[in-house]
């Protein structure tokens, strides 16, 4: 039987899409609500709901024109998808000048429609800010951005797989985990190395280390299970500093694949991004019969059922 392909609207620069499969080996058997409070893409989120994993789903970012598009993707798909298939044809006589205009009206308004128009447009589906918190990146001036066919599809999926299941919020990640209990499951892939006081134009409000850290040994004081993407390496540089070592957690190291960047310099380096678990779900997955063996202080590894 093939598998399902997860359903993906949003192209956003740095999704876990093509991750999703290895992160989901991680998860536990049985949970209830999945907390994804830097949802971003959603992409973590979509892939459990394909596979039937959990009750229902919380996904939050402080981003509120994301969180409103993604709302308006669950609750009316079809509405939105016929607004990016006029948007879309609309930019056909000159693709640059109307993306400019609608970038501007865009940062004036908020629309859903105006959004994905242009995160299906911008380069890499990168999105960037400027210091008044306005979107500012540039066209890809070498595509139109993805086909209404394709995107009422990918609109509709999601939907699908989400709708009547899933809550949305855009607030800070901290008032997020307040609400999560014990049989909850929360997945965190926050902006990576929000080093204290520094600013990243890839986001509305970075996410302080220090604080970061906090959070996490919250949410082990309660018990929660939690999964968190947090740096990585490439080749011989690594992405910031790793987390904590008295919050105890279990590093998993996933092959990400080559770099963009080692491509385009002709060489082999590849991305290794890093997966921390929570005590209680490192402690959890090393108990389940025939598939985890987990020694505290060693990488947890999925066993061949088969040995």
């Amino acid at each position: 039987m093939k598998s399902k392909i997860a359903p993906h609207p949003i192209p956003y620069q740095g999704s876990k899409r093509n991750l999703a499969p290895d992160i989901l080996r991680y998860f536990p058997a049985k949970f209830e609500v999945l907390y994804e409070p830097f949802a971003g893409s959603a992409a973590i989120t979509i892939a459990a709901a394909v596979k039937g994993l959990g009750e229902s789903y919380h996904i939050n970012d402080l981003n509120k024109p994301l969180m409103d598009l993604w709302r308006t993707i669950i609750e009316t798909p079809e509405e939105i998808a016929s607004q990016y298939e006029a948007l879309w044809n609309e930019q056909l006589d000159d693709p640059r000048m109307f993306y400019d205009k609608i970038r501007d009206e865009f940062n004036h308004t908020g629309r859903p429609d105006f959004f994905l128009y242009l995160l299906a447009r911008c380069v890499k589906g990168s999105v960037r800010y400027n210091a008044q918190g306005e979107f500012n990146q540039s066209p890809d001036n070498r595509r139109q951005g993805m086909r209404p066919e394709t995107m009422r599809l990918q609109v509709l999926g999601a939907s699908y797989y989400l709708k009547d299941k899933t809550t949305t919020s855009s607030v800070n990640y901290r008032d997020v985990l307040e609400k999560t209990t014990p049989a909850d499951l929360v997945y965190m892939d926050p902006p990576y190395q929000g080093v204290c006081g520094n600013r990243d134009s890839r986001y509305l409000q970075s996410v302080q280390f220090c604080e970061f850290g906090e959070a996490l040994r919250l949410l082990n004081d309660k018990g929660i299970r939690y999964l968190v993407s947090y740096d990585g390496r490439t080749g011989t540089k690594s992405f910031g500093k790793p987390l904590p070592e008295n919050l105890n957690l279990t590093l998993i190291e996933l092959y990400a694949g080559r770099s963009s960047q080692a491509t385009l310099l002709g060489r082999d380096d590849v991305t290794i991004e890093s997966l921390y678990l929570s005590p209680s779900l490192a402690t959890e997955l090393a108990h389940a019969p025939t598939v985890y063996r987990y020694t505290r202080g060693e990488q947890l590894c999925l066993m061949d059922n088969h040995q």
